[in-house]
């Protein structure tokens, strides 16, 4: 019976989660020949390729279980390591230091501009993590869980991601926001719904601020407005700072998280173009199936922070 090497699945996970075979190998302190050989070793033993050789490096669709399990198997190992020394202290490379386990996540930008920061924050220095933040739009973060990239992550997925454990966190609530100009020049009789013909003209060619193609908040916020799909104009900006910033100065109005909006309504920066109706985004928390202490500490402390943030 074949038998997958440890080694060459550390290899392969760092091919990944750096992006080259050169930056795996300053990592994994090896050659550069040395990554390559594990590489090809371990496509010989499954008898497919596993990393697409891109920029930057990506599994294969065959890579993804592997990379999965790769994970999996360092994470155990390093807390049964830390187990097994106990509470010992030293210096970071000292016999007795405790063991760093590095934990790769995904959430969407405004959970990490908002409230995921501190959930991260609330995890206890004895559990000796550190973090690798991802960053994609929720609709899109299971992607990575898929793929094995991350281990744990925020998402818009209910259905659990083959693998993982999946609980539900709450909605984020988005306000649809427009400088006080801007909205008096787009929409001098405000927005109603449903939305009267002059108002869906206004929407078909007001400039909207929308974080980047993936997201289609917006866009989806409009139809719920005029009951069918109108192409505005688009400023992407991929930013949450400067997204809330490019609606204050009247680049176009969008729609922005309420812990975020209720300053700039407080102070007049910005006006809310639908009084009382808004935009929930049900946000889900999705993990490994795994036994593993540093995923429950990490999942309950998630869950409390988005409890406290989240409807």
């Amino acid at each position: 019976m074949e038998r997958l090497d440890a080694t060459q699945l550390r290899t392969l996970a760092a091919v990944v989660a750096e992006g080259s075979f050169e930056a795996a190998a300053q990592t994994l302190h090896v050659s550069q020949s040395a990554v390559s050989q594990r590489i090809q070793a371990l496509e010989a033993t499954v008898g497919q390729v596993l990393v697409r050789r891109s920029r930057p490096c990506r599994a294969t669709t065959a890579g993804q279980p592997l990379l999965r399990l790769a994970g999996q198997l360092l994470l155990l190992e390093r807390e049964a390591l830390t187990e097994a020394r106990g509470p010992l202290t030293g210096t970071p490379h000292a016999p007795g230091a405790p063991v760093r386990t590095r934990v790769a996540v995904v959430a969407n930008a405004d959970s990490l501009a908002t409230w995921f920061v501190t959930a991260l924050a609330r995890l206890p220095a004895e559990l000796a993590v550190s973090f690798d933040i991802r960053q994609d739009d929720q609709e899109h973060t299971a992607e990575l869980l898929r793929d094995g990239s991350v281990m744990a992550g925020v998402t818009a997925q209910r259905v659990a991601v083959q693998g993982c454990r999946v609980r539900p966190l709450g909605a984020m609530r988005y306000l649809a926001l427009a400088a006080p100009a801007a909205a008096a020049h787009w929409f001098p009789d405000g927005l109603t719904v449903p939305a009267p013909p002059a108002a869906a003209l206004a929407l078909a060619v007001a400039p909207v601020v929308v974080f980047d193609r993936r997201d289609r908040v917006q866009h989806r916020f409009i139809r719920s407005l005029v009951g069918r799909d109108l192409d505005p104009p688009v400023h992407y900006v991929p930013s949450v700072p400067a997204f809330s910033e490019a609606i204050r100065r009247g680049l176009g109005w969008g729609l922005v998280p309420e812990q975020i909006a209720h300053a700039d309504l407080a102070s007049g920066a910005c006006v809310d173009l639908t009084p009382g109706r808004y935009v929930d985004v049900p946000l889900y928390w999705q993990h490994w199936r795994l036994d593993s202490p540093v995923l429950d500490t990490l999942t309950d402390a998630v869950r409390s922070a988005a409890a406290d943030a989240l409807r």
